[in-house]
């Protein structure tokens, strides 16, 4: 979730998590991150979210973010384990990165030269290292221009899909890198709002009776999580930026 004001994400959350063991077969754990400010809350379990006592807070505590990344895990490498859980967490030019992997990569196995390293076994984190490595190479110790720094991620997200299914988001907090290898949608909530439906469980909110007419909200997921919203498909291989709740051109 990408928002031009904090905002909660218990309604999304709440369908999402269904997709933890019981909707869907991603049960081998979970994770979400919210920034706020410099920092980061983040809550991560190898149950399954529809059984995780810490999926069930989450759902009732309404923390408030503008960027947020939530991940359901089905494993395909790395055991099911709190260390294989996404998303993962890394600091950055004096930031904290957040980021979540979905799909597979096969016989991805680059050098691994400078400070980040796997503290788990997935292909996931490895990319992770992998993408900030090669973007500390690249700028240094200074944080580059959003431009820029779109460009980078485009040539390393490309190049690491070619080993595989690489659906992804990227966030420092301010704006969020979405990068669609086969599968990811989103949509832009914004007034006039209306009530929307979650797929995976019986609960609609009126969105006009909880938001400001200023309010913007950006939801880039897999898999639609509302039945009566228009979303948007990305085009295979595509990035998007998104800040304060928008795609960028």
């Amino acid at each position: 979730m990408n928002c031009n004001v904090p905002t909660d994400i218990v309604f999304s959350f709440t369908g999402f998590a269904m997709r933890g063991g019981q909707t869907d077969t991603h049960h081998d754990g979970w994770g979400i991150a919210f920034f706020e400010g410099a920092g980061v809350r983040h809550f991560v379990d190898h149950q399954a979210a529809v059984a995780s006592p810490i999926a069930e807070l989450i759902k009732r505590y309404p923390i408030k973010s503008k960027n947020v990344i939530a991940h359901i895990r089905k494993a395909t490498q790395g055991q099911v384990a709190l260390e294989n859980c996404h998303p993962f967490v890394r600091e950055l030019w004096g930031q904290y990165w957040v980021f979540a992997h979905n799909g597979d990569l096969k016989a991805f196995a680059p050098v691994l030269d400078g400070a980040y390293h796997p503290v788990g076994s997935t292909d996931s984190e490895l990319a992770f290292c992998y993408i900030l490595q090669q973007l500390r190479a690249r700028f240094g110790t200074q944080r580059p221009a959003t431009q820029d720094l779109r460009l980078a991620l485009s040539e390393l997200t490309t190049e690491i899909a070619a080993y595989g299914t690489f659906n992804m988001l990227l966030s420092s907090g301010g704006e969020l890198f979405a990068h669609c290898s086969t599968q990811l949608v989103y949509l832009v909530r914004q007034f006039p709002f209306d009530t929307a439906q979650l797929s995976d469980e019986d609960v609609k909110v009126d969105f006009s009776q909880v938001t400001t007419p200023d309010d913007r909200v950006a939801i880039i997921v897999t898999q639609p999580l509302t039945t009566n919203e228009q979303w948007t498909a990305f085009a295979p291989g595509e990035l998007k930026v998104f800040i304060d709740g928008m795609p960028q051109a």
